[in-house]
């Protein structure tokens, strides 16, 4: 008789993977994190996606009026694409930050997970959420939906990611270029990526010598990617490493601006560096931050602490910059 399957990759012990190439996947996420219900923002579940059976979230400030359109911010949640939904307790709180915050309508929408669905489905998943409010701009017609995408500025539209979801953002923009034009009449103005989750099979500075954070470390990271990437890939894949050896000579593609945060304790620190100085590089309007002393994830976990401040203050910054 021959061996029974057993685990070769375990996540915490919530997502295993076994040697036959089975899954088991636990359906509850412990979390300890609260979840937020502020009056001050509305929000509803939409199904974006019918034939994957994705939906996504809409929060609306309770504040906003119909006498000035409120621009649109995409949130793509991270979880190093193997976790993740707009329902998790920090994801969801974080939308209502951002929405309250910046007075913005904030789409969050899920997307398929590895290794049940490799990458690139989430990219695709991504470029579907954002075809999905092409759609409604262009021939909305659900009364519900018509009455939170009321009064929205479809002309003003911000893509914003953390980790995984700052890799998504990166895709999106090379997809669809500066002006979107694919999107029409939806218009995005900018990205912003929060400590976006990048590899490579070189390791960088800071994945040598700080292969620890507080919570994450570097062989996580590792077992993620084995999770996610195409089966057969290494780091090096375009969707791993996207100025890697065999990544998209970017030089000729047209970009619209691009914020890039991370925090300065990150193991990611320096590859999030070189890929903002590589875009800087190549022309593109791209703009580093760092904040000193922070690890990975320090917006999401903690979206009302004095640091979390200062990035919602960037971010705000940023959006009024390219709002015109």
């Amino acid at each position: 008789m021959g061996s029974l399957p057993h685990v070769v990759e375990d996540c915490f012990g919530l997502l295993k993977l076994y040697s036959d190439g089975s899954i088991s996947r636990n359906p509850e996420i412990p979390s300890a994190t609260p979840l937020l219900n502020d009056a001050s923002v509305l929000y509803k579940d939409f199904l974006f996606d019918s034939k994957e059976n994705l939906h996504l979230r809409l929060y609306k400030p309770t504040s906003s009026t119909a006498h000035a359109k409120l621009p649109i911010l995409f949130y793509f949640h991270g979880g190093g694409f193997c976790f993740g939904s707009r329902s998790f307790p920090h994801f969801h709180n974080l939308s209502i930050r951002l929405a309250a915050a910046f007075n913005m309508l904030v789409i969050a929408p899920d997307h398929r997970l590895a290794p049940e669905n490799r990458l690139p489905a989430a990219v695709d998943d991504a470029c579907q959420a954002l075809k999905w409010l092409q759609g409604q701009a262009m021939h909305g017609n659900d009364e519900d939906m018509d009455t939170l995408l009321t009064g929205v500025d479809f002309d003003r539209v911000f893509v914003l990611g953390d980790s995984s979801g700052g890799n998504l953002a990166h895709h999106l923009a090379v997809r669809f270029k500066a002006g979107s034009i694919e999107l029409a009449p939806v218009r995005v103005r900018g990205y912003v990526l929060l400590a976006p989750f990048f590899g490579g099979i070189v390791r960088t500075r800071s994945e040598e010598e700080r292969p620890c954070e507080a919570f994450w470390n570097l062989e996580m990271y590792e077992r993620f990617w084995r999770l996610s990437i195409p089966a057969g890939s290494t780091l090096d894949h375009p969707l791993v490493n996207p100025f890697g050896p065999s990544g998209q000579n970017l030089a000729e593609v047209p970009l619209d601006p691009i914020l890039v945060v991370v925090g300065g304790g990150e193991i990611l620190r320096d590859r999030v560096e070189d890929y903002a100085a590589r875009l800087k590089h190549l022309g593109k309007k791209t703009e580093f931050v760092e904040f000193e002393g922070q690890q990975h994830g320090f917006l999401t976990d903690h979206p009302f602490s004095e640091v979390a401040e200062k990035v919602i203050q960037r971010i705000r910054d940023f959006i009024l910059e390219n709002s015109n």
